[in-house]
């Protein structure tokens, strides 16, 4: 029973009965129409692409589609000899006749309502008969006064200058509205807060310099962070911010520290596409600005001395470390690596190297939160930059003087201790 049951439904649905003409703008149904054919597409892939572009559907499947006759020419249709035959195609025919290339379509058959004769309705009013009265002729070919013409051209220029306002309204709102450069453009102390910039000319300045590199991009999306995934060049799409909105919000996170669910409702996107940008951004300025040479030679330095390091005038470079909070490892040989006694919490360490009039030189790679100070400048390859013609300043506890070949500065942070400032190594 089940299965003649499926055998039913599988035959109404390939019935002849249930074609309809795929073209568009086209209503032939063979439910409602015996004159007309309907054929389906050829096997052949060079006359079926021919049928495909002359049909004109967008994301088209030809799985059981059909195309009525009275889109062929008469050429390419052969009758059947029997009464109860089909028509078919001649090999290669092409549906060539359509609305839109000015083919009118045969008038459908009446339907039953106007084939029907019915009696003339006895309310229906008579026509009126013809009055053959000569009418004055009236002149619909004169001009407007021209008084009524200039007010029509001041209320149109009216019209415009106050669509124009509105639409300057509109954006002005829009912009304020919007969290992003252009809104704290027009304020160097906005931008002073949201980006660590000195003014925005001074931003926009930066963004010149690496505007250009843009073109090598790489956005980390869902489909790079998924470790099965093979290819995933198909899967980098941008985002709905602009590049330099996108900069903008990196920054903002830098300078603020503010969470990301925080930057996804100010920025109006998700807090997943602000975690993909951040981490995008991070990299894509690493890859930028690493290979800059930010070391400054002697000259430099010379040149642009502060007067409070005259005393000092060989200081090539103030050093300091700092530390960035991590997520805490399970593992327990991990969590002993990078757990810093100075911050009691798991870090990681690197050292930092500013020119006395402000600029930084120098940055190391980060490591784990126990190591020494001592180490760090071991390990990060400062030493190779220093000549004995150099100074460094560092802070008490920075113990190196036996591993640079220049000297070395240290503050005096007792007061009573030292009448000077500093303490020569």
């Amino acid at each position: 029973m089940a299965s003649s049951k499926r055998f039913y439904l599988q035959r109404r649905a390939d019935s002849a009965a249930s074609h309809h003409c795929c073209v568009p703008k086209c209503t032939a149904s063979a439910k409602s129409n015996s004159v007309l054919s309907f054929h389906s597409f050829p096997k052949d892939s060079v006359v079926q692409k021919k049928w495909v572009v002359n049909v004109r559907r967008d994301n088209f499947r030809i799985n059981d589609a059909r195309v009525c006759s009275r889109h062929f020419k008469s050429d390419d249709l052969i009758e059947p000899s029997a009464p109860s035959g089909r028509r078919r195609l001649k090999k290669g025919a092409v549906p060539v006749l359509f609305e839109w290339n000015n083919y009118s379509l045969p008038a459908t058959r009446p339907s039953v309502w106007d084939r029907r004769e019915r009696p003339p309705t006895p309310d229906a009013p008579e026509e009126e008969p013809v009055m053959d009265i000569d009418l004055a002729d009236h002149d619909y070919c004169s001009s407007a006064e021209p008084a009524a013409l200039d007010l029509a051209l001041d209320e149109t220029s009216a019209l415009r200058a106050e669509n124009a306002q509105l639409r300057a309204q509109m954006e002005a709102m829009t912009i304020r509205c919007k969290f992003g450069l252009e809104r704290f453009s027009s304020s160097d102390e906005q931008i002073r807060l949201y980006t660590r910039f000195a003014s925005y000319a001074r931003l926009m300045s930066f963004w010149s310099q690496i505007e250009s590199a843009l073109p090598g991009l790489v956005r980390v999306t869902r489909a790079r962070t998924a470790l099965h995934t093979e290819d995933v060049r198909h899967a980098v799409h941008a985002t709905s911010l602009q590049p330099i909105d996108e900069f903008f919000l990196f920054m903002t996170y830098l300078s603020l520290g503010l969470v990301q669910s925080d930057l996804a409702s100010r920025f109006g996107i998700h807090q997943s596409t602000v975690s993909r940008i951040i981490t995008t951004w991070a990299n894509f300025l690493y890859n930028v600005l690493g290979a800059v040479g930010i070391w400054l030679d002697e000259e430099t330095i010379k040149n642009n001395l502060p007067e409070v390091f005259h005393d000092y005038s060989d200081t090539h470079i103030i050093l300091d470390c700092t530390e960035l909070h991590c997520q805490t490892p399970d593992s327990l040989l991990l969590q002993s690596e990078v757990y810093s006694t100075y911050k009691s919490h798991s870090t990681f360490k690197g050292l930092i190297g500013i020119a006395p009039h402000g600029p930084v030189m120098f940055v190391s790679p980060l490591y784990e939160g126990s190591i020494s100070d001592r180490e760090i400048t071991k390990r990060c390859g400062l030493v190779s930059h220093l000549k004995p013609s150099m100074a460094i300043m560092v802070d008490k506890g920075f113990l190196v003087e036996d591993i640079v070949p220049c000297k070395v500065y240290i503050p005096a942070f007792l007061k009573k201790k030292h009448s000077s400032h500093m303490q020569k190594s």
